[in-house]
C-alpha cells in the first residue's frame, strides 16, 4: 500500500519493562517512586503516554504485586502533570523448561498464573490502557517460552473489555495480528484496536523495513498503531512509524542508550522522539487528544 505519514503523532514512554536490565544502567527505575517519577519526567517532556511495568525495589527484578502498581497509578495520578496511563498485563505467563532432555518439570523462573490473576491490577487500578500480549513467542533464551494461549487471551480481552480499559493489542509478529482480528470479529475486543507493533525482538518479526511493512499492511485500516524496536534502532523507528502513518514508541524497556557510550533516561528519550517527529513536519498530540482520538476516559486520582 503506498505510504501515508501521520501528521498528528502521540510518543508512548515504555518506563522500565520486566527484562534484565536494572544492573546495566543506573537509570531504569525499580521502585514505585522511582518509577512513576520518571513516568512524570517522560510526560513533561512530550509522552502522551506511559507504559509500567514494576520491579521489586531492592533487586530490580520484575515483579507483579498490586500494591506496587497501586502505588505507580496513584503517584503519577496525584501528579501536576497529565498523562495516559498504560499497565502491562503481560506478567504471569513465562515457562522456563528444564532442558532439550528433560523439559519437564519446568525450572526457575516459571511464572505462570490463571488469566483472572494476570489481569487483577488491571482491575484494581483501572488504567486507561493496558497490554495483552497475541500470542505465544520464543524468546531469546534457549528453554524460555512466553506462552499466551488462545484461551487465556480471548479470557483476559473479555476481561479488560468489560472493565472498560482498552488493550494495546502487543504484536511480535503477523500472526499475533491475525489472532488480534479474530478477537475483534468475536467481540471480545471493540474496534476499532489500538496494536503496538514490537519489531526485533528474537525470535519475532525482525526490524527490516519489509517485514514492517507486512506488519503494517496486516493493520485495519480504521485501527490505530504505534511501533518500535531495540536497541540502536529504536529512533529509526520513530521515523519509521510515523512515515508508515503510525505512532510512537520508545523509552527504556526496549532501549538503554541516547548515543555511544551515553546511557540514556526515559525523559531524553522521549525528547529525542519529540524532535524527531516534529523535523519530520509532524505534530506531537498530548493525552487529551489522545483519550479522543481512543475512546477513552480519563480515571480521577484516588479518594484519599
Amino acid at each position: 500500500m503506498p505510504l501515508e505519514m501521520n501528521r498528528e503523532v502521540f510518543i508512548t514512554c515504555a518506563v522500565t519493562g520486566s527484562g534484565g536490565t536494572q544492573d546495566r544502567s543506573p537509570h531504569v527505575p525499580r521502585s514505585p517512586k522511582e518509577i512513576a517519577d520518571s513516568a512524570i519526567a517522560a510526560a513533561k517532556a512530550g509522552a502522551a503516554i506511559v507504559h509500567c511495568h514494576v520491579r521489586d525495589p531492592e533487586t530490580g527484578v520484575p515483579s507483579r504485586r498490586l500494591d506496587y502498581y497501586r502505588e505507580v497509578t496513584d503517584r503519577i495520578r496525584d501528579a501536576e502533570v497529565d498523562v495516559v496511563l498504560n499497565l502491562t498485563a503481560g506478567m504471569g505467563g513465562d515457562i522456563v523448561f528444564g532442558g532439550v532432555e528433560n523439559p519437564l518439570p519446568p525450572v526457575d523462573g516459571t511464572d505462570m498464573i490463571g488469566a483472572t490473576e494476570r489481569v487483577a491490577h488491571i482491575a484494581e487500578c483501572l488504567p486507561e490502557i493496558c497490554t495483552l500480549d497475541c500470542g505465544t513467542m520464543n524468546f531469546a533464551e534457549a528453554d524460555y517460552v512466553m506462552t499466551n494461549t488462545p484461551g487465556a487471551l480471548r479470557a483476559m480481552g473479555q476481561m479488560m473489555t468489560d472493565l472498560g480499559v482498552k488493550p494495546e493489542i502487543e504484536a511480535f509478529d503477523t500472526g499475533h495480528l491475525w489472532f488480534a482480528k479474530q478477537l475483534v470479529k468475536e467481540g471480545i475486543l471493540d474496534s476499532p484496536a489500538l496494536v503496538q507493533l514490537c519489531m526485533g525482538v528474537p525470535w519475532g518479526a525482525p526490524d527490516d523495513l519489509n517485514t514492517f511493512m507486512a506488519m503494517v499492511n496486516n493493520v485495519p485500516d480504521d485501527w490505530t498503531f504505534s511501533a518500535f524496536s531495540l536497541g540502536r534502532n529504536q529512533m529509526a523507528y520513530a521515523s519509521a512509524a510515523v512515515l508508515a502513518g503510525g505512532n510512537v514508541r520508545v523509552g527504556l524497556e526496549d532501549n538503554l542508550w541516547l548515543g555511544k557510550g551515553q546511557l540514556a533516561e526515559n525523559w531524553q528519550l522521549v525528547e529525542r522522539a519529540n524532535t524527531i517527529v516534529s523535523n519530520m513536519g509532524a505534530r506531537v498530540i498530548g493525552p487529551a487528544e489522545v483519550r479522543e482520538k481512543l475512546g477513552l476516559t480519563k480515571r480521577a486520582p484516588a479518594a484519599k
